[in-house]
């Protein structure tokens, strides 16, 4: 009878066993599969914060913090569009801001692939902004350029954000800009004419009126200078409009209004070379080579390579 008792007392603690291993083995299989899904959990909750953190740094404008976040987010994931967007407006606004060409060259050239990157994901809502920053991106890739090789690819994005609805107050000015830059005068002066409903600024004017005196359109260009020239605030810009009224002057053949004009600048900047160049032609054009060739010397004094005197002197010789 003992060894029944043993007997029933063994079959009825089997169940146990079995539940212990069972259970073990079911924790077993827990451990395991939060080893990998505690990493894949914390890695999607991190990114939350991260977005988050992203838009509090755009919107205090601490640009090299944006840089470093978004940089640091794309190590991971190298085409995460919010990322991308976000270190190529940084890396535009960090160029910007360097002393040194070399060093916003690094940074121009990291804000146009990550824009581009991030336009190829671009969804209807985000696309017209990426395509507005990344012609002004183009832009100042083409400032940083010894020859205008980027205007064209600029020109590009910036039409495109019309195109789909994106209006900003300097775009038509970054465009006049451009067209200038590849010599497209009427596109130009198109655009810059569009950007006088957005500002009215003096540089604006005189760009406008430049690209009047480059298509020869002269007397559409006196206005603007005359305006800049009576009330504006800048000396360099009043003294450049009056230097441009001079030459329109001297090619009219109104050479007393033109001296008076030269004079003027001279006056104000002893050092003007283009000033002493047009007085030399004025002497010139009345048969007074000696004073010519001394205003062109004075010319070469200030600017040595200045091209209009230069060839001047060498004729004479």
């Amino acid at each position: 009878m003992r060894g029944e008792k043993n007997t029933a007392e063994t079959v009825k603690r089997r169940p146990y066993g079995l539940h212990a291993a069972v259970i073990a083995a079911l924790c077993a299989a827990c451990i395991i599969s939060l080893f990998f899904l505690i990493p894949l959990i914390m890695k999607k909750a991190s990114r939350i914060p991260a977005s988050a953190e992203l838009d509090n740094l755009w919107k205090n404008a601490d640009y090299n913090a944006v840089y470093d976040l978004s940089s640091r987010i794309l190590a991971d994931n190298p085409f995460q569009n919010r990322a991308l967007t976000y270190r190529g407006y940084a890396a535009f606004f960090l160029a910007l801001s360097q002393p040194e060409p070399q060093e916003a060259h690094i940074y121009i050239d990291t804000a146009v692939n990550s824009l581009r990157l991030a336009l190829m994901q671009a969804t209807k809502r985000t696309k017209p902004q990426i395509e507005y920053m990344l012609g002004k991106t183009y832009f100042q890739k083409n400032l940083l350029s010894a020859y205008h090789y980027y205007a064209d690819s600029a020109v590009r994005y910036l039409t495109e954000a019309l195109a789909s609805g994106y209006t900003a107050k300097d775009i038509y000015e970054y465009l006049g800009l451009c067209y200038a830059d590849l010599n497209m005068t009427e596109e130009s002066i198109a655009a810059f004419t569009e950007a006088l409903a957005f500002s009215d600024s003096d540089t604006l004017l005189l760009a406008i009126a430049r690209q009047y005196c480059k298509n020869g359109q002269t007397e559409a260009a006196k206005p603007y200078l005359y305006r800049i020239k009576n009330t504006g605030t800048d000396e360099i810009l009043v003294l450049t409009c009056a230097r441009l009224l001079g030459d329109i002057y001297f090619s009219e053949g109104n050479i007393e209004a033109a001296q008076a004009e030269y004079e003027a600048v001279l006056k104000k900047n002893p050092n003007d070379a283009d000033s002493y160049y047009g007085l030399g032609l004025i002497y010139e054009k009345e048969g007074d080579m000696i004073r010519a060739r001394a205003a062109w010397r004075k010319a070469l004094k200030a600017q040595v390579n200045h091209a209009g005197a230069l060839n001047k002197m060498d004729a004479k010789k």
